[in-house]
């Protein structure tokens, strides 16, 4: 089971930008999809994005496309979420998964990092 810790979130007014890091316990080249998923009070959780690093495939949920990026850094076992042009509603937790099925499904995260946008 990989373990996963989730950093950079934050308070930033809309517009402004944050990246967050999720730190992986095993290998990229381990892993077939590591991505985030975020969820808001009374809100259901919502998939955001997801990177094969094996392959370097990425795909992002339409409410974030062109102002979030995914991408890992194999040395540091790590993944990060660039995220610009910040907006009220991205106001959420996120966490970070290590799997495909636990991107579908949301489940098996980290303890999760908060953003908040005001």
């Amino acid at each position: 089971h990989v373990q996963l810790v989730e950093s950079g979130g934050g308070s930033v007014q809309a517009g402004g930008s944050l990246r967050l890091a999720c730190a992986a316990s095993a290998d990229a080249y381990k892993i077939n999809c590591i991505g985030w998923f975020r969820q808001a009070p009374g809100r259901e959780r919502e998939g955001v994005a997801v990177i094969s690093p094996q392959r370097g495939v990425s795909y992002y949920a339409d409410s974030v496309l062109g102002r979030f990026t995914i991408s890992h850094d194999d040395t540091k076992r790590t993944v990060y979420q660039q995220m610009d042009n910040l907006k009220l509603e991205d106001t959420a937790m996120y966490y970070c998964v290590a799997s495909c099925t636990d991107y579908l499904l949301k489940r098996n995260a980290g303890q999760g990092t908060q953003v908040t946008v005001s």
